[in-house]
């Protein structure tokens, strides 16, 4: 720990050295002349100012956590031992939130995290239960997203018999989506007693959820001419068609075989629009997975591998119980938290990520 912690404080002393040399260059007479330059120092420093200013603080705090333990070795006055006592155990705690400042300063920030996200809902085990179960995933982060300003589009569905969501997939924009929900990927297990149960047994069922980051045209090069697009007739709950017009598409991506399709509009156009957003979502992940396999493996490590096959959290109802199994986070606000109030559960999963990232920086 405390060799850690000294790489740590190197690299925020290293910091401060860049800084000077910011600060220096921030004052030259001809870098003043170019904007551009001008700008990108600029920012340079504001960077590194969260990383400087807590390290500053925290070579204060240090020097008076010396001060008051010399006077806790030499004084005998027990109105000063107290008081040294009582400030030590403050400036422990302060120094203890300095690092962890630091720390986080020190982390690269993740690109993807400011992305919107493609999310994908589908029942798995438990048949009709499960598909009803995916309803109950879907308004808890329809819930979520309207918390947090975002907006939410219905790109394509399937529904079941009991209007339960056999799969649902969504487009979802605003600030940081990606960031937010990338810990959802995974497989989410209910227990409770299905309402097609009339002995009132609990039953075991499973719903997979995927989240990718959404990708720009500029990201990923599509030929059209590997396109294969259909059209078709939107459909309503329980599959009758509402629309005669072939307004919903369908597309294939011959060299890869991902199909897509999207019948949430009124126009082919839009729906072909938000169609080729999902596609090259999903064309991005299948070709960063096909080339680079180790990298994206690690990159996934944190807090669970994101695997749609991995088991990340279970929804016990009999006990109004939620358990995130990845890092040992259990509540008995079931209510609430199907109503979209994950932000709890959100923090203590970014939280365990910056713990495993600092681990890896050190």
């Amino acid at each position: 720990m405390t060799e850690n912690l000294s790489l740590f404080l190197q690299k925020a002393e290293e910091c401060r050295a860049k800084y000077e040399k910011v600060i220096k260059s921030l004052q030259d007479t001809e870098i003043i002349k170019d904007r551009k330059r001008i700008i990108e120092l600029s920012q340079e420093k504001k960077s590194l100012e969260n990383v400087i200013l807590p390290f500053n603080e925290y070579a204060n705090v240090t020097a008076k956590i010396k001060e008051d333990e010399k006077i806790l070795s030499e004084t005998e006055d027990e109105e000063m031992i107290i008081l040294a006592e009582e400030e030590l155990r403050d400036l422990k705690n302060r120094k203890q939130e300095l690092v962890n400042k630091i720390k986080d300063a020190l982390l690269p920030e993740d690109s993807e995290d400011k992305k919107n996200a493609v999310l994908e809902i589908r029942a798995g085990t438990g048949g009709e239960e499960a598909a009803l179960f995916a309803v109950d995933l879907l308004r808890m982060y329809t819930r979520y997203s309207e918390s947090q300003g975002w907006k939410f589009e219905v790109v394509d569905f399937s529904k079941s018999g009991m209007n339960g969501y056999k799969e649902i997939i969504v487009l979802i924009s605003g600030g940081k989506v990606y960031g937010n929900l990338k810990f959802e990927s995974g497989v989410h297990r209910v227990q409770r007693i299905p309402v097609t149960e009339s002995g009132g047994r609990i039953h075991t069922s499973a719903v997979s959820v995927a989240v990718l980051p959404e990708r720009e045209e500029v990201e990923i090069n599509i030929n059209p001419e590997d396109l294969d697009i259909d059209f078709y007739s939107a459909s309503g709950p329980g599959g009758q068609h509402v629309n005669k017009a072939s307004t919903a598409v369908r597309i294939e991506h011959k060299p890869s075989g991902i199909i897509v399709a999207c019948q949430d509009e009124r126009s082919q156009h839009q729906n072909r629009e938000k169609a080729m957003r999902l596609l090259r979502a999903k064309l991005f992940e299948y070709e960063q997975e096909k080339a680079d396999r180790e990298i994206r493996s690690k990159r996934k490590k944190m807090v669970g591998s994101g695997d749609r096959s991995e088991k990340i959290r279970t929804y016990n109802f009999p006990q109004n119980r939620i358990t995130d199994h990845r890092i040992n986070y259990t509540k008995y606000n079931l209510d609430s938290f199907l109503d979209g109030k994950i932000g709890d559960l959100v923090e203590n999963l970014r939280a365990s990520q910056k713990e495993e990232s600092h681990d890896e920086i050190a």
